[in-house]
């Protein structure tokens, strides 16, 4: 969405609330949309021009239908690409564009939930954010024992070329951490907080699969 202003964006969108599922400003989600009132969902921000919708998470993993709790703070993303399957699912690609609060839920009469968001405290997500003073070398040394420790194959020329904003935000959607602990990267203020909270993920986990102290990697 280029050239668009916080001040464009309509507060009042619809939500997709999903347990473990989080999208980052700048990065891209897959999904796959078959259930009917979120096909609605998308019938209808496809018939948009902005073709906007909010990723956020329930309150609590695998709650009820019934319970409505949802996490504070989710992001906005809009559909860049689809496919519509020929067994009435879509399968779409949710682009980041900035994160919001929920500011209150509305009453609607739409199968879908639909929220009033709040972007005032997230500014900086539609501007060029600043890496300088994450090591990215600690960063990327992180990721490389996780992958080893987790015996999780991944193409790492691909990796090391990866952008350092996109290899911080890309971590919280592709690595299975908890919902919670994607939740947690979400939040953090700046990309600078997040790659903190990053690397202490990163390093609990190598802690907990192997008992060295990871403090040390260099």
């Amino acid at each position: 969405m280029k050239n668009l202003n916080i001040q464009d964006l309509s507060k009042k969108i619809p939500i997709f609330p999903l347990t473990g599922a989080v999208l980052f400003p700048g990065t891209q989600l897959p999904l796959n949309i078959f259930e009917p009132r979120y096909v609605q969902m998308i019938d209808d921000a496809l018939a948009s021009p902005s073709r906007l919708l909010g990723m956020i998470q329930p309150g609590k993993p695998n709650q009820s239908s019934d319970n409505k709790v949802l996490k504070k703070v989710g992001c906005l993303g809009r559909i860049s690409s689809f496919n519509e399957a020929e067994d009435s699912r879509y399968l779409i690609t949710l682009s980041g564009v900035v994160r919001f609060e929920v500011e209150e839920e509305l009453d609607v009469t739409t199968p879908y939930r639909q929220i009033i968001a709040n972007y005032d405290g997230y500014k900086l997500d539609m501007e060029k954010q600043n890496v300088e003073s994450i090591d990215r070398s600690k960063l990327l040394a992180l990721v490389k024992r996780y992958l080893e420790h987790r015996k999780i194959l991944a193409d790492w020329e691909i990796i090391q070329q990866t952008p350092t904003e996109q290899l911080i935000n890309y971590s919280g959607i592709l690595v299975p951490f908890t919902p919670e602990e994607k939740q947690l990267l979400l939040e953090a203020k700046s990309i600078t907080t997040r790659s903190h909270a990053l690397e202490a993920l990163y390093q609990s986990y190598i802690f907990d699969m192997s008992g060295e102290k990871s403090d040390q990697l260099h």
